[in-house]
């Protein structure tokens, strides 16, 4: 089998039990262990059928190599339920490392081990709190909604709610302010409201916290320099709090302001800031 026919059908971005419902014959591949530098870490699982791939363990020459295997262990050709492949010169590649791979035939009791283990992930990711669904708003859910967040889009008009990517969640309420409290240590919070005195309570709120990861507003100089009178003058807040407050979201490298333009920006700061986040906390 060639290379291109290993790797065609490759399915990006779907839930993996709906890859299993089209083609439930399939090998799961795991990461069982790594040793120096490698393209993935230890856990990370793909699933192999005879036409298809979902999700990945890395790429390259590695993974083709994975991919070979699996599909010899489904057509009953051959295979092995392990390997052990270093990541240097003779597989064409240059991490240095070496991977460990166990491969298993998808059953009832693996997928069940496969949903359990997703449902115990979700449980502990991130949490991003997008208030506005507007263009940008919208925008910013397509872009976080592939990447290891819990992602949330509060609105008070029930009609911008329409049309968000799975698996983001909504909420429809009358006073968005009155949520933050609420919401964990370490979550995101991102400001685009259509109102900017709603985003201005928004964001009043968050800053009285100095427990969340992130707090970002759309704007520009002239919205941050009216925010911070508002919030010293009649919110009762400290200026010091501006130090904590990312506006305009975006930075300011790149001078485009179609909405998935900024969105794309503002998802790379809010990882940005979830990992120094995460990096403090554990520290």
């Amino acid at each position: 089998m060639t290379r291109r026919e290993i790797l065609s059908g490759f399915v990006p971005g779907s839930d993996f039990r709906a890859f299993l419902a089209l083609q439930p014959e399939a090998i799961l591949i795991e990461i069982s262990g790594t040793q120096g530098s490698t393209p993935r870490e230890a856990g990370t699982f793909m699933l192999v059928s005879a036409a298809s791939v979902w999700g990945t363990i890395g790429g390259g020459h590695f993974e083709y190599i994975a991919i070979g295997n699996a599909r010899d262990l489904l057509a009953g050709s051959g295979g092995t339920e392990t390997m052990d492949i270093p990541l240097g010169p003779e597989i064409g590649q240059c991490c240095g490392g070496r991977t460990q791979l166990r491969f298993r035939r998808v059953t009832d009791t693996v997928r069940n081990e496969m949903e359990r283990r997703q449902e115990s992930e979700a449980e502990s990711l991130p949490e991003v709190h997008v208030f506005g669904a507007g263009h940008v708003g919208r925008a910013l859910a397509a872009a976080l909604a592939p990447l290891p967040l819990s992602v949330t889009v509060i609105e008070t008009r029930q009609d911008e709610l329409a049309n968000l990517p799975v698996p983001t969640k909504s909420r429809l309420v009358p006073m968005p302010e009155a949520l933050v409290k609420d919401m964990p240590a370490g979550a995101a919070l991102v400001i685009l409201t259509h109102d900017h005195a709603l985003d201005f309570l928004i964001a009043r709120e968050a800053l009285a916290r100095t427990d969340l990861a992130y707090i970002g507003m759309i704007g520009s100089a002239t919205k941050r320099a009216t925010f911070a009178n508002w919030l010293c003058r009649e919110a009762g807040g400290e200026r010091a709090w501006l130090d904590r407050l990312t506006l305009p979201i975006g930075g300011s490298a790149v001078k485009d302001k179609r909405p998935q333009v900024i969105a794309a920006m503002t998802a790379a700061e809010i990882l940005t800031a979830l990992a120094a986040y995460r990096d403090r906390s554990s520290s």
